[in-house]
């Protein structure tokens, strides 16, 4: 509906008492009567000393309003002649009729009601993110509350006397090149990887690193085998970036690939040998060598997530695919997230020789990283000798609160629930009877502040899905163990009779 007469208009909806600058509302009132449509494109309106006689005040009031519509396009100005209503729709919209643009939104509306794209939507449907990050029995999730946080504020403090430009400014080259040669030092002696500082880049984590990796070797279309079951969030970035996963199923060696799936080489293999998730195997050194000689063979790149090896009971941790490989083939991820803290978002990818360049130029084109004065830190942390230290103590820490848990297991269910990946991680998997909802059992534990997530949900189809729960135990307390498994254990009864006979 067209306005007959601006200054009623105004006088309408200015409100002098409570409604702030009278300059700022005519503004307001005028602004949003162009985008209606309540005034035309083309329409002349009074001159600033006719509207502020009209409206009883200022004419610098009204001169503001105008010159501030004016400034930001809607108003426009003719010489000698006044102020008109700028034409602010464009010529495509103006050119469709009320019935055809009815039509579009309503097919709109139809196809999409939330605007998301496919991809989007699909990423949603799949997605496995939780509102609750900590607390019984959230996997994968150390204990933060026993992070050395006088140790870390020190060097913190250290480094900000020492600050420099380049730490406060973006990130590029792959990092904080002292951190990067801590990483590399580390992981030659922890996990016998082979590189060097220069083919290590510094990511937010497992996600970022997956994520430059597919936009910097895949195409639209390319195949990646994918562990089923496997970590949700990988699945969610492959198919972010339009890379189609190709579900390879898991037995005691770790993928198990059919004679049949040697006859579609993927793009990418991704794969975690050293504790399998969520089932904790350990891939065999046949089916490495299988796989690195199929990769060099096919020309595929293997991506390695070795997202907590350093937690390993009992034995030393094992050493990684990356290091028996001579081809180059091997793409290798860590993460401090499991070792430090969530929060830190400091991860590392190591790449061959031969792309440590392009990835680096990548790297900074796409991420803009920074965090430099973090990752100087860390970089201190290590270096002095802190993160071997801390490793040390939390892993004597998580062995007694995995046998905690084992020793609740076995208390209500004796040998009747196999569970998987006891020697390493913060997890473990908890098989279930064949036909248990193990996400009704989920939703009911969350429904009582208890995590336990769904096994099946991280299987790529539910007809092959397997039922389990993961639980993970790092960070829950001594003391809570038990008491938080009692409760899980009368649930898991309830909806599996068969343990309860």
């Amino acid at each position: 509906m067209r306005i007959a007469s601006l200054p009623d208009f105004l006088l309408q909806r200015i409100d002098r008492a409570n409604g702030g600058p009278v300059n700022r509302q005519i503004y307001q009132v005028i602004r949003e009567a162009v985008l209606s449509g309540s005034l035309p494109a083309g329409l002349q309106l009074p001159s600033s000393r006719d509207l502020s006689k009209e409206l009883k005040m200022s004419r610098n009031t009204v001169t503001y309003a105008y010159e501030q519509l004016i400034a930001e396009g809607y108003l426009e100005t003719r010489r000698g002649a006044g102020s008109f209503v700028a034409d602010t729709v464009p010529d495509q919209i103006a050119a469709l009729s009320p019935h055809n643009k009815a039509t579009a939104d309503m097919k709109d509306a139809k196809n999409n009601a939330s605007g998301l794209s496919q991809r989007g939507q699909h990423l949603l449907q799949k997605a496995g993110v939780s509102d609750l990050q900590w607390g019984a029995f959230m996997p994968g999730v150390p204990d933060v509350t026993l992070f050395p946080n006088k140790i870390w504020s020190r060097l913190q403090n250290k480094a900000w006397r020492r600050s420099r430009a380049d730490l406060l400014t973006y990130g590029h080259a792959g990092g904080y090149f002292p951190l990067r040669v801590a990483i590399a030092d580390y992981l030659r002696v922890a996990r016998s990887v082979n590189c060097t500082a220069q083919q290590v880049l510094i990511t937010t984590g497992i996600h970022q690193s997956i994520d430059l990796i597919m936009r910097m070797l895949g195409e639209n279309g390319d195949r990646a085998w994918l562990e089923d079951p496997c970590y949700w969030g990988t699945r969610s970035v492959l198919q972010s970036q339009g890379i189609q996963p190709v579900p390879i199923p898991v037995d005691a060696e770790g993928m198990c690939l059919h004679p049949s799936d040697l006859q579609h080489p993927p793009r990418f293999i991704v794969v975690t040998p050293s504790h399998q998730y969520p089932l904790g195997t350990v891939m065999s050194l046949s089916r490495r060598r299988m796989l690195l000689e199929f990769a060099a063979a096919k020309q595929a790149w293997i991506i390695e997530d070795d997202y907590d090896s350093e937690f390993r009971y009992g034995s030393r941790p094992l050493a990684s695919l990356q290091g028996m490989d001579v081809n180059e083939r091997v793409l290798y991820m860590g993460t401090f997230t499991k070792t430090l803290f969530p929060g830190l978002r400091i991860g590392f990818l190591v790449v061959p020789e031969k792309l440590a360049d392009a990835f680096s130029t990548g790297h900074s084109e796409l991420y803009r990283g920074g965090q430099m004065f973090t990752q100087a830190i860390l970089s201190d942390f290590m270096q002095e000798g802190y993160f071997a230290s801390h490793i040390r103590r939390m892993r004597l820490l998580y062995a007694g609160r995995l046998k905690r848990l084992q020793q609740a297991i076995h208390h209500h269910f004796g040998d009747s629930l196999p569970t998987g990946g006891g020697d390493a991680g913060l997890h473990l998997a908890l098989e279930l009877p064949a036909g248990s909802d193990d996400f009704a059992i989920s939703h009911a534990a969350r429904a009582i502040g208890i995590v336990a997530r769904p096994l099946s949900r991280y299987y790529m189809h539910q007809e092959t899905a397997k039922p389990g729960l993961l639980l993970g135990y790092a960070c829950v307390p001594d003391e809570q163990i038990q008491p938080a498994f009692d409760k899980l254990a009368k649930i898991i009864k309830a909806h599996c009779p068969v343990l309860s006979a």
